[in-house]
């Protein structure tokens, strides 16, 4: 069955800023088209998403419940949740002012399970972003049930049948083989949906092996939560080191989002496409970075 159907965005919107940098092998952006594998209702779907010239954006749900699926669809492009607020706040703040300017229609693109955003967190800690798209990929090719010449996204069942020495074989290092297997097997990530930020935030963090950035991954990629920061991120550490002069530590970076409030997690992700490129290798004014920091040398992985 074929729906299609158009989705109109809430506040400003860019698919083209809001896809960059974000293909994996359950989805790619070509000649404008995101087209993304998903399962809903025990069914495989594909969908595909082009940005219209007027901002709306037309969608097509092929598969056997696209209706279901177009529910999932909407969740992965965040089109529903209005950040205008968040773009008024800050227009004029000294580290996001530009990147509001430049960047306004950008939008986290989701992972259509929490499981995928789990991933992604045991993938990408304290490694660069290029390496851990790689490790991402190989393992979803090694694990996930291919659909239309994409991998469906990963679920607990996914991982919770391989052994961590499986894993291991990908690339993923034994400890965060471990804690991904060990997490499919014994709590389903799904349920984290029903949770409040805070309480989801603090269950992924009493996990042996993952920590603040981790849980900030999950909130923001998995349950589309804006209000938890990327505490910890290698860029946003390498940010705060330009601010401040010398290294800083994970902890500085909670400082530099605590301004933000309940948008930390969407300033993490406007800050690492914008700011923190720009300051890698040179110091910024002091200023803007929150009072009361205490870099030291050194940036600890998390527990």
């Amino acid at each position: 069955m074929l729906l299609e159907t158009t989705i109109a965005p809430r506040g400003p919107y860019s698919l083209a800023l809001s896809a960059r940098l974000r293909s994996d092998p359950t989805r790619h952006l070509r000649d404008g088209v995101l087209t993304m594998a998903l399962e809903a209702a025990g069914a495989p779907a594909l969908a595909r998403v082009r940005q219209r010239p007027d901002g709306s954006l037309a969608v097509a749900v092929e598969g056997t419940a696209p209706e279901a699926a177009l529910e999932n669809v909407r969740f992965v492009l965040g089109a529903g949740d209005d950040h205008s607020p968040f773009l008024a706040r800050f227009a004029d703040d000294p580290l996001l002012g530009g990147a509001i300017r430049r960047l306004r229609g950008l939008r986290p693109l989701r992972t259509a399970t929490v499981t995928h955003a789990l991933l992604k967190a045991v993938c990408g800690q304290l490694i660069q972003a290029r390496a851990a798209r790689a490790l991402e990929a190989r393992l979803l090719r090694a694990a996930a049930a291919s659909f239309a010449g994409l991998r469906l996204p990963p679920t607990r069942a996914t991982f919770g049948g391989s052994s961590p020495a499986q894993l291991a074989r990908q690339g993923l290092v034994a400890r965060k083989a471990n804690v991904l297997v060990r997490l499919s097997r014994e709590l389903d990530v799904e349920r984290l949906h029903g949770v409040e930020t805070a309480a989801a935030a603090a269950r992924i963090e009493r996990e042996r092996g993952l920590g603040p950035w981790s849980a900030g991954m999950v909130c923001l990629y998995g349950l589309g939560r804006y209000e938890r920061g990327l505490v910890g991120d290698l860029g946003l550490v390498a940010l705060a080191s330009a601010l401040l002069g010398r290294r800083a530590e994970p902890e500085d970076t909670r400082e530099l989002l605590e301004p933000y409030g309940e948008w930390a997690g969407l300033a993490s992700v406007y800050l690492l496409a914008h700011v923190a490129p720009a300051t890698a290798g040179r110091t910024a004014p002091r200023h803007v970075l929150p009072r009361g920091s205490s870099a030291r040398p050194g940036a600890p992985p998390e527990p």
